[in-house]
């Protein structure tokens, strides 16, 4: 293989090593998991079952987790004006933390029709993590309060986790040796990990790439000492 083909597979195969390093540590999963919730409403019993997503978006030194519904859940026999119907849930906590997590949102946008399933708005809240590890969220109690009226909506499938995030606990610099908040609230997380392990990573490829490209260079060197001598 001649001088010049060496040293570009060698860059190559440098690039793609950084690359293969980010794309080789996932630190949040997130799913679509069926709810199926079992209602007590002012009329009786109801039941419903629901996808429900749980997201997390980087904020500052903690996590802006937000709840959503793909179908609606329950009903009222008259319809609820703009803003009479105000929800919120709780989200159980699991692996590395424990407890719940309670979620709000703004109250109905539009009017709700009479016996229509009533679509809950997204509920969010910040979550500030007290010790690093993976921890989960498994959509909890629902809470609808409506005209004077209280309706409580409780999973009775036992739901799986819809998100395992990889936190880092306020005040303690990223075991991965990341670091940085997003004050602004920034995205959602991709699936790859957090921001601060992204960052992390992004520094380690980085850092494997100047490698490669010290040893081209090194190469350069020696194969023009060699010629000449």
């Amino acid at each position: 293989m001649s001088y010049r083909n060496r040293t570009a597979a060698l860059a190559s195969a440098v690039v793609l090593a950084g690359f293969t390093v980010l794309a080789a540590a996932p630190a949040a999963q997130a799913k679509a998991v069926d709810v199926d919730y079992r209602c007590k409403t002012p009329i009786g019993d109801k039941s419903a079952v629901s996808p429900i997503d749980i997201e997390a978006a980087r904020s500052g030194s903690g996590y802006r987790i937000t709840m959503s519904w793909q179908k609606g859940v329950s009903s009222s026999p008259v319809e609820l004006g703009k803003g009479a119907m105000n929800p919120s849930a709780t989200i159980a906590l699991g692996g590395a933390d424990s407890g719940t997590l309670t979620v709000t949102g703004p109250a109905n946008d539009a009017p709700i029709p009479p016996n229509t399933p009533i679509k809950i708005s997204d509920l969010s809240a910040t979550y500030t993590p007290e010790k690093s590890g993976t921890v989960t969220f498994t959509a909890d109690v629902l809470t609808i309060k409506a005209l004077g009226t209280t309706t409580t909506c409780t999973p009775a499938n036992d739901p799986g986790p819809s998100l395992a995030l990889e936190v880092t606990a306020a005040g303690k610099a990223p075991a991965t040796g990341g670091g940085g908040t997003d004050d602004s609230g920034g995205g959602t997380l991709p699936s790859t990990g957090p921001e601060d392990s992204a960052v992390a990573l992004a520094t380690l490829g980085g850092t494997v790439l100047l490698a490669g490209v010290a040893g081209t260079l090194w190469l350069t060197r020696r194969t023009g000492g060699a010629r000449g001598e």
